[in-house]
């Protein structure tokens, strides 16, 4: 038996296709009398209409494109995980791929999400390349940016206020009794880095103490633990006591150098990150960091694509959502 078209449904409803139409896409004034013969007619039909050719009609496809660096890396699942369970709740599906850091590969499967209708892009990657932002803002589709590292000023995000946040940990230490900071910051030209950076040195300066501070060209936890010597060197010249790293993997791979090479934290050391990522509070000692809420921002870029859809919002450029203090194992009270 042949499944029930539309011709179907208005047959039985007494109604014409037109006003069938108008009803399922509720695009134009139906009487109420119509609305509800029509609304009889397909549940009696049990009629589904051919969502493909729905969608090809109303340029309407509910899937938005997500593009990931790589889904493997957790904070990155995180916001897939915000993006995909408030998109449901919207009746929105993700159509979801990893670029791995290939340019070449992330333009193909921007262009190749166009091709399926995506009504939006979230891009999630680690370096904001500009090549990708133009392709995004040359479509009509709405997009949100995530980046853990990098913050272009013509792109649509979701973020802490860095500067902020870095200023409570760093009041914390100061607190807690550290004069001596060293400040590490990833990749030295990050503007996000430059935003932490700046909110650490605020209360250096507000509290008269001297502001220690250094890069290394990398971010990963290897990148962290391949830097430990150094960074030691300069906590010994300089009487350091408080370590306050930019990022959780950089503070991660020097607690591992630590304990290599018979550092203890936070006996020798205090060491503080930002980010916290999964690993943070499965790692001993557990780190002391700022948590930014990761599926949030997959939560909130979503839920601002969709109301731009749906409602013709116009998005803010960046959305500033709080960020959270996480006291744990890695600081020392010398008071």
């Amino acid at each position: 038996m042949s499944s029930p078209t539309i011709k179907d449904v208005a047959k039985l409803a007494g109604v014409s296709i037109s006003t069938v139409s108008r009803v399922m896409n509720d695009s134009k004034p139906v009487s109420p009398e119509s609305r509800r013969k029509v609304l009889d007619a397909i549940e009696k039909l049990d009629f589904k209409p051919n969502e493909l050719a729905r969608s090809l009609v109303m340029r309407r496809s509910n899937l938005i494109g997500v593009v990931v660096k790589d889904i493997a890396i957790s904070y990155m699942t995180e916001m897939v995980r915000g993006i995909e369970e408030v998109g449901r709740m919207y009746n929105y599906d993700i159509l979801l791929s990893s670029f791995y850091g290939d340019l070449d590969l992330a333009k193909k499967i921007i262009n190749f999400m166009f091709t399926k209708q995506v009504e939006g892009i979230i891009l999630v990657s680690e370096d904001a390349n500009p090549e990708l932002i133009y392709m995004l803002n040359s479509h009509r589709a709405p997009y949100m940016h995530l980046d853990k590292f990098y913050d272009t000023d013509d792109t649509y995000s979701v973020n802490v206020d860095y500067i902020k946040a870095s200023e409570d940990m760093t009041e914390f230490l100061v607190e807690e009794g550290h004069e001596n900071i060293l400040f590490i910051k990833e990749f030295s030209n990050a503007k996000i880095g430059l935003e932490k950076l700046k909110g650490y040195n605020e209360v250096v300066k507000k509290n008269n103490l001297k502001s220690f501070e250094t890069s290394v060209e990398g971010v990963t936890e290897r990148d962290g633990y391949k830097y430990g010597e150094e960074i030691w060197n300069v906590i010994e010249k300089d009487g350091i006591t408080a370590c306050f790293f930019s990022e959780d993997e950089l503070a991660i791979g020097f607690l591992n150098y630590c304990y290599d090479n018979n550092k203890k934290v936070p006996e020798d050391i205090s060491v503080v990150g930002f980010g916290d990522i999964k690993t943070a509070s499965l790692y001993r000692p557990r780190l002391t960091t700022v948590r930014e809420p990761y599926y949030d921002y997959g939560a909130v870029a979503v839920r601002k694509i969709i109301k731009s859809i749906k409602d013709k919002e116009d998005m803010d450029k960046v959305t500033i959502l709080p960020s959270s203090l996480i006291v744990r194992e890695t600081v020392k009270n010398l008071k």
